[in-house]
């Protein structure tokens, strides 16, 4: 009964909660953030990388699209498959990530607090700090310089904080 309250008194009164279309409105949300942190990072990132040493290897995305491609298909992508493979991964994690949340603030509403930004920074720790590099599809974080990590810690706020704006757009109309 607190949540619903809760819900009420941040909507206006709105809506009443709902698993399911929390969960549209994080897919929603999850598309737009990936859209945003792609953005973003295209344009912060070239100032950032420019000032420093060159990376080696492919992006993580490439590795976890060829982890995929060697395990389902039972085959390395071809160098053509690479890119399209890499956006597909990009997409749909953003995305499946952004359902989730999108579903987890309906039952838990505080996880909504500051316009997602805690969200995106959570969502770096796991995956860009933690899990990437336990997998192997990344330097550990203590290789990466300083400007990367602020790059990619602003990158997944940006992400967060759209997130959370698309969300909560789409949750009203819903």
């Amino acid at each position: 009964m607190r949540a619903n309250a809760l819900i009420c008194l941040i909507t206006g009164g709105r809506h009443k909660p709902s698993i399911w279309r929390g969960l549209l409105a994080g897919i929603a949300g999850g598309v737009a953030g990936s859209v945003a942190i792609s953005q973003f990072h295209a344009l912060a990132g070239k100032w950032v990388k420019n000032s420093q040493p060159k990376q080696q290897g492919e992006d993580s995305t490439v590795k976890a699209a060829s982890a995929v491609s060697e395990t389902v298909l039972d085959r390395p992508l071809e160098p053509n498959e690479k890119k399209p493979a890499s956006q597909a991964v990009h997409y749909a994690f953003g995305t499946s990530v952004g359902a989730a949340y999108g579903a987890l603030a309906e039952w838990k509403p505080s996880v909504a607090r500051a316009a997602g930004a805690p969200f995106g920074a959570a969502v770096w720790v796991g995956a860009h700090e933690v899990t990437v590099p336990a997998l192997g599809w990344s330097h550990p974080p203590t290789k990466e310089p300083l400007p990367m990590h602020a790059l990619e810690l602003a990158s997944h706020v940006v992400y967060g904080v759209t997130v959370e704006s698309v969300r909560r757009l789409v949750r009203r109309v819903l």
